[in-house]
Parts: structure tokens; C-alpha cells; sequence
């Protein structure tokens, strides 16, 4: 695997980082590729417990590649190159372990998708969510209406979108999709943030993402039954047997995802 991807495995933990800080962190067909092959891996790894997606240099992603833009020539070849790079929120909402993207200076455009696809966002006080698309007369593409529009409501989607603004990190944490701002260094903040996510039940937080990501596409009477399925499955597992056990002897659990 190239540079314009890094990875570092600790504790537990994929650190998993965009490395074009020339072109802050823009999405290449390189570089989605790659991206999408590490969080696949690190999701396989039996040793990960949570990623950690970041961004190198002064931004987390600046979106779409201009460059690649310009080399294109046809909508056959544009359309190839958006296939591959809207793989990268299919691979994050499809992974089985939380993703947790650690923002810092700008996420714009297919970056704040991105960012907003992942299950988590800490973002440094000063970073800021970019869209502004409409000021280039296109609209947000890559997933970003459907992402923003399922943590804010259509009201707000639609301001946002035609206004072509960007919300502040402290303004992301008010709206609801950011989790916590870092003062300092955001991947430490991000670090500190796994902890309820390693020491939980790693079967348990799977089958919670996949019904969180999945509520709003369910009647109540699917959603009821797969619930309860779920449930009757968690049941059985020694995690649930550990977690009774540690409640009548006064202790925290110790969770192994079995």
C-alpha cells in the first residue's frame, strides 16, 4: 500500500489516515481505493476494535479531486470516478465496527460525506463543514444530501445546501452529528472517545449499528422482528453471561465478542 494512505494499529484501535496533505487529503481514485481497502481490512482484523479515519496535513479532506476533474473527458469516465469514490460511505456504513472520523480543519464537500457517513465525529473547535457546491451551480453529490438530511431536519439540509456554508464544529455539535470537539489534538480526542467502544460488547455495538443505520428503512413491524431476533441471539452469547455475572459481582465486564 502506498503513502496516500497510512495505517497504524495500537490498542486495539486502526488508525487509519488520508495522506495527501498537498492536495488536503482530495479524493483521488487512488487514494478512495486504498481507503476503502484499509477499513475493509482493518474491519476483518480480529484484533481492531473501532477505526479511527483521519486526515494528514491543515484539512481532513477537501472532497473531490480537481485534478482527476480535469483529466476526465466523458460522463462514462465521471461516473466511474464518483462509483469509486461514493464506495468510500458504502464501506464505512457497511463495516461491522464503528468508524469514528477525527476532524480537523475543513471536510468539504465529498469530505463532510464522508465524515457524516461515519458512526462517530470528533472534531477539533476549529474545524469546519463545507457545502458549497451550489456556488459552482451543482448539487452535493456522493451522499452528502441523504447523509445530511438523516441527522438534520429537511429544513435545515435545504438552508444549508442552498446557502453554500460552512457550519462551524461548535454548530455541528449544537445540529447533533458531531460527538465531541477537541481543544487540543483531535486524534487524542478521538482516542479518549473509543474507550466506551473497546471495553462494550463488540457483538452487542455491531448489531446496534446495523439497526440504527437501517431504523428509518424499516416498518415498525420488521424493525420489531429483527429486533427481537437480535435480541433472542444476544442471549445466547458468553459477552451476556460475562455482563450478568459482572453485574451481581459488582465489577465492570469483561467483553471478549463471543
Amino acid at each position: 500500500m502506498s503513502e496516500v494512505i497510512q495505517v497504524k494499529k495500537e490498542n486495539n484501535i486502526a488508525y487509519i489516515t488520508m495522506n495527501r496533505p498537498d492536495k488536503l487529503n482530495a479524493l483521488s481514485v487512488e487514494l478512495s481505493a486504498q481507503l476503502n481497502r484499509a477499513i475493509r481490512e482493518a474491519d476483518e482484523d480480529p484484533e481492531v476494535k473501532v477505526i479511527i479515519l483521519s486526515g494528514a496535513g491543515r484539512a481532513f479532506c477537501a472532497g473531490g479531486d480537481i485534478g482527476t476533474f480535469q483529466k476526465v473527458n466523458s460522463v462514462a469516465d465521471m461516473l466511474k470516478y464518483m462509483t469509486e469514490v461514493v464506495e468510500i460511505q458504502k464501506t464505512i456504513k457497511s463495516a461491522k465496527k464503528y468508524v469514528i472520523s477525527a476532524v480537523h480543519g475543513y471536510a468539504a464537500g465529498a469530505g463532510f460525506s464522508v465524515a457524516l457517513a461515519s458512526d462517530f465525529i470528533v472534531a477539533h473547535q476549529e474545524a469546519k463543514f463545507a457545502i458549497s457546491f451550489n456556488n459552482i451551480g451543482l448539487i452535493p453529490d456522493l451522499g452528502l444530501v441523504k447523509n445530511l438530511s438523516e441527522v438534520v431536519p429537511p429544513q435545515v439540509a435545504k438552508e444549508w445546501i442552498s446557502s453554500a456554508r460552512s457550519i462551524s464544529a461548535e454548530e455541528g455539535y449544537q445540529r447533533g452529528f458531531v460527538n465531541r470537539i477537541a481543544e487540543n489534538d483531535v486524534i487524542e480526542e478521538a482516542t479518549e472517545f473509543t474507550q466506551f467502544i473497546i471495553s462494550g460488547p463488540p457483538i452487542a455495538n455491531q448489531f446496534v449499528k446495523y439497526l440504527v443505520n437501517h431504523a428509518t428503512e424499516l416498518t415498525n413491524e420488521t424493525f420489531t422482528m429483527q429486533e427481537n431476533t437480535v435480541q433472542a441471539l444476544l442471549f445466547q452469547t458468553l459477552d451476556h453471561k460475562e455482563g450478568v455475572r459482572a453485574f451481581f459481582e459488582k465489577r465492570k465486564p469483561e467483553f471478549k465478542g463471543e
